[in-house]
């Protein structure tokens, strides 16, 4: 009689089985509701100005495409990578260029995001858990805050869970040409958001290392042609930026000696971290972020608890540690974080006698260590209102959610001492989450007490069988209440999170330009603390005319300028020059006029030079300056910047041109003549 011989990896890996019949209908539905949620008034959308600046300029040469050009000149990069910008440049040129063209592929991503998390948690625990992950992610706030706004993190989030599914097939099976497709995900996130991306690598490197079938060093060999692929895709942008020369490509913006590596590395990575020590200033990078009056939010601000449903207005605090399980952050990605942290316990302490390769644990270990790590990242690091940052916190939450609660529901029909986790654990969700609503009282007031009442329910239902019969009773001696108290249970802790989800089918909430929805839906609006009167109303309108659903559209005064501008121009190359880009950006998003800007984005940029200024003057490449206006996004020009000293010099030596010449122009802005003999 033959003997089979069965591998301990075998016996933990989970058989892949057809999933019931129900799973793919029920995921065609959740997709459905994604889309829905992901494009909804879509033909309303916003610009995200500076990013849409580049997507312009984009679709006018292949050159602003490659090197993700803020200006259709060619004189200064974005101060991001541009790998997030291609696919909304790519649509732009298909289908013209529109806010929400500019939208759809974000959407597209979200979709994607949604069954690329179901495949992954599939084959790790499951077709249920699956759906339940799929449904959590999808009905997370911040997702469909998310993938409606044009912004870096919509493709970020699709490429980590492309990375995560990809390691965790490749932990399961050995194989080498999956761990180097988890690789080349990851590389090609860095492109969308640079280290961010790196932060997770050694959650995925360890994963691997501790659970995949092949011996030590093959898995060490593994891993480090991995580590190459990951290299290699992640540095080819800062590779062929640092190979051209410098007078073939744009200025690097948010750097002091136009280098891709101090874009990268210092200003946006190091800067971000100044609260903990962190110094940017020697690495060739613009000291510090300035985030200009764009308002942060903060974890229980007087706004929040006096909300009335709307917008708030004016900067907050960013908040400490804390701020990612209090105010505005748990409102939108925070409601299952008991449910995500109970999961994982549960899970990691029912599976620690699993052997090595045990796929369940890997997968736990996987997803709960991706959640930590960004969780302590933004806890150090700035977020200062970017609530789409939080997408990357959402996809792994949503993963422990759903394979968490068939973990606990397979506990629960098992009996025992561990049946009481599933009702602790959907009453320590709904308690949590009826404390974050209490934030936002006015919004929706009926939430806080819908999900208390759920979860009473559902911990009777749930409880009750488990006295009468005894912990260790089978579940077909409790009952039909149990089925009933699980599905009050996922009310209780999905209500929440989906109510706040909804409003983005309300206008008032549904495009907010930075991720949020709800009532802690950015506005962008100046704060008016430190101005009054007329100057406080010139900020509002100028940022209005920026963010606004009519960025596209110039004003009367802008039209004005722009048809004198045209007339005069006189083949010189640039239609204008002007210090700061908020500034520039309606004329680029109406037009795609070459417009010279100064500064970069924080005004802090040498680019151009003050001498280069004055031989593009020289040269006949440029003969307009327009300068002045408060900027509604940075703030007066700090005096020693470039910027700044071209202010000053173009004041000294060129021609103001009166107003009245160009119908009045833009209050608080002065053109100047500046002729070849200055």
């Amino acid at each position: 009689m033959a003997t089979t011989v069965v591998r301990p990896d075998q016996l933990s890996t989970p058989q892949q089985q057809p999933g019931p019949r129900y799973a793919r209908p029920a995921l065609i539905l959740i997709a459905a509701l994604a889309a829905l949620l992901f494009t909804w008034d879509i033909g309303h959308s916003q610009y995200h100005p500076f990013y849409a600046d580049s997507v312009r300029s984009m679709t006018e040469s292949w050159k602003a495409f490659l090197y993700g050009s803020f200006d259709p000149g060619n004189t200064i990069t974005l101060d991001k990578l541009p790998g997030f910008l291609w696919p909304q440049a790519l649509s732009a040129r298909l289908l013209g260029f529109h806010p929400w063209a500019l939208a759809l592929p974000q959407a597209v991503e979200g979709v994607l995001s949604v069954l690329v998390l179901y495949r992954a948690v599939r084959t790790w625990a499951g077709a249920d858990a699956g759906l339940l992950a799929a449904a959590a992610f999808t009905l997370t706030p911040v997702v469909a805050g998310l993938f409606r706004t044009s912004v870096e993190d919509p493709a970020f989030t699709l490429l980590l869970l492309l990375a995560a599914g990809a390691t965790q097939r490749a932990a399961r099976d050995g194989r080498t040409r999956t761990l180097l497709l988890a690789g080349l995900w990851v590389g090609l996130a860095f492109q969308a958001k640079m280290l961010e991306a790196f932060a997770v690598l050694p959650v995925l490197a360890a994963v691997y290392l501790l659970s995949a079938p092949p011996a030590l060093r093959r898995r060490l060999g593994q891993l480090a042609l991995a580590g190459v692929v990951t290299l290699a895709v992640s540095a080819s942008w800062v590779l062929l930026v640092t190979l051209t020369p410098a007078h073939d490509r744009p200025y690097v913006d948010g750097t002091t000696d136009n280098s891709a590596v101090s874009m990268v590395v210092g200003y946006n990575f190091l800067n971000r971290f100044s609260a903990v020590g962190l110094n940017a200033g020697d690495t060739g990078s613009v000291s510090a972020v300035r985030t200009g009056n764009m308002p942060a939010q903060t974890a229980k601000t007087p706004h929040a608890r006096v909300d009335t449903g709307a917008g708030p207005g004016g900067a907050q605090p960013e908040g400490g540690w804390d701020k990612m399980l209090a105010g505005p952050l748990a409102t939108q990605t925070g409601w299952l974080y008991p449910l995500g942290a109970l999961a994982l316990g549960f899970g990691l302490y029912q599976r620690r006698r699993a052997p090595r390769t045990d796929v369940r644990r890997a997968g736990f270990l996987l997803w709960g260590g991706w959640l930590a790590t960004y969780l302590l990242v933004f806890s150090a690091g700035s977020v200062a209102g970017h609530t789409y940052y939080m997408g990357v916190v959402a996809a792994p939450l949503a993963a422990l959610t759903g394979a968490g609660l068939v973990q606990l529901w397979r506990a629960y029909r098992a009996g025992g001492s561990a049946a009481w986790a599933l009702p602790a654990t959907v009453a320590a969700t709904a308690v949590w989450g009826a404390l974050v609503a209490r934030d936002y009282p006015k919004f929706l007031p009926w939430l806080a007490p819908a999900v208390l009442g759920l979860a009473l329910a559902s911990a009777l239902l749930l409880v009750l069988p488990l006295l009468r019969t005894g912990p260790r009773a089978a579940l077909g001696a409790r009952g039909g209440l149990a089925a009933f108290g699980l599905a009050a249970g996922l009310a209780a802790v999905l209500l929440a999170p989906a109510a706040w989800s909804a409003s983005v089918f309300d206008p008032a909430y549904g495009h907010s330009g930075m991720g949020a929805v709800g009532p802690v839906s950015v506005r962008h609006q100046p704060p008016a603390a430190d101005r009054g009167g007329a100057t406080a109303e010139a900020a509002q309108a100028a940022m209005a005319q920026i963010w606004g659903r009519h960025a596209q559209q110039l004003s009367h005064g802008q039209r004005g300028l722009l048809s004198y501008l045209r007339t005069h121009q006189h083949g010189t190359r640039y239609l204008f020059a002007t210090t700061d880009w908020s500034v520039a950006s309606p004329y680029i998003l109406a037009t795609g006029a070459e417009v010279l800007p100064m500064g970069g984005f924080t005004d802090r940029v040498p680019s151009p030079t003050l001498p280069a200024l004055e031989r593009s003057i020289a040269a006949g490449r440029l003969r307009y300056v327009l300068l002045g206006g408060l900027s509604p996004m940075s703030g007066p020009l700090p005096a020693d910047t470039v910027a700044a000293r071209a202010t000053a010099w173009v004041s000294h030596r060129c021609l103001q041109v009166p107003a009245r010449a160009y119908g009045g122009g833009v209050q608080g802005q002065q053109l100047y003549q500046c002729p070849r003999s200055v």
